[in-house]
């Protein structure tokens, strides 16, 4: 798992490093585009007025919300990454701190029309994916919904075929969704498949 530090040293190249395995198909950002793009058009077509992105890393998604009307809270790891998009969303507020050990007090203030999670969640081990999940859940309005995208499987089988795949290239760091096994928590939780390693996560109450 990367520090705060090393996403901060990261946070310069980041999009140029993920556009790069998006193009080329390749693990662990094909899809990118393609998911990224999915969840700007959810969230616009249901006329979601208070956003909050966790992990929102540059703003590449959040920013492209924020140009249309929506008002954005997040919170992310890296300082670097958060001065970043701030540049990019100068009234949107944006928190400092790891959200495996929670969301800022702020945030927790809030109730949101839709919570984006874009390639952030695999840090988290699988209970704290789900204790997470379960308190944005919380923070949901009428009608709200949690919209993932991430590195992600319908089963074990799938995700380890992937993996022998990747060889060198897989982390071992990273703690990626197999939806078969987050299903028994979680059994009106939606995926779509979206490439040979990620996919589409929603979730609503």
């Amino acid at each position: 798992m990367l520090s705060s530090k090393g996403f901060d040293l990261w946070a310069d190249g980041y999009d140029k490093s993920v556009g790069v395995s998006d193009e080329d198909g390749t693990y662990p950002f094909a899809g990118y585009k393609t998911i990224l793009n999915e969840i700007y058009n959810c969230v616009l077509n249901t006329s979601a007025r208070n956003v909050l992105d966790i992990g929102f890393g540059t703003g590449t998604l959040s920013a492209k919300l924020y140009e249309h009307g929506c008002a954005i809270y997040g919170q992310d790891f890296s300082e670097r990454m958060i001065e970043l998009a701030q540049e990019k969303m100068p009234t949107a507020k944006l928190f400092q701190g790891d959200f495996s050990n929670g969301l800022a007090g702020p945030l927790l203030q809030q109730k949101y029309d839709a919570i984006i999670a874009t390639y952030s969640l695999h840090h988290l081990t699988d209970m704290q994916k789900v204790t997470l999940l379960k308190s944005l859940l919380m923070l949901l309005n009428d009608s709200g919904c949690i919209y993932i995208g991430d590195v992600a499987f319908e089963s074990r089988t799938a995700l380890q075929k992937c993996r022998n795949e990747a060889g060198e290239a897989w982390d071992d760091d990273e703690i990626y969704f197999v939806m078969d096994e987050i299903k028994v928590h979680f059994p009106t939780i939606h995926f779509e498949q979206m490439s040979n390693c990620a996919g589409l996560i929603l979730l609503q109450q």
